[in-house]
């Protein structure tokens, strides 16, 4: 196990035991089926990087827990919610580990490879959003 895990392990672990129970399969789940990606804390929660560029994470909200997809917009997927704006995130909120459809999050994981906005380079493009994969 990563040192990058153990953080993550370790965020999970001070979360209540219903949002740890979600937060627990959705890092298993990530790294499943996304096992090339580096973990690590970033703004404060777990995310997971391709090649330096954020694709998944997640974040304990007052709405439950958010899994955030940075590139989820473009999946065109009516189970996550695109909040709009400049950015191409999509997100879905849990309040139970019940209500995480395995089948939808592997979809959603090979779409996070397959679909890539370049978010490594935002800064550096003066915040313009260019099209990786």
């Amino acid at each position: 196990m990563t040192l990058h895990n153990m953080d993550t392990i370790t965020y999970n672990n001070k979360l209540s035991s219903d949002d740890k129970a979600i937060c627990d399969l959705l890092f298993q789940e990530i790294n499943k089926h996304l096992p090339e990606a580096e973990s690590k804390i970033w703004h404060a929660h777990p995310v997971w990087f391709l090649e330096g560029n954020p694709i998944v994470g997640y974040s304990k909200q007052k709405a439950g827990i958010r899994l955030m997809f940075w590139s989820g917009a473009d999946f065109e997927e009516e189970d996550l919610t695109v909040r709009g704006g400049k950015f191409k995130d999509a997100s879905v909120f849990y309040n139970n580990f019940s209500e995480i459809k395995a089948i939808d999050l592997k979809r959603w994981l090979r779409k996070s490879r397959e679909i890539q906005w370049d978010y490594k380079n935002i800064v550096k493009r003066k915040g313009k959003l260019e099209r990786l994969k």
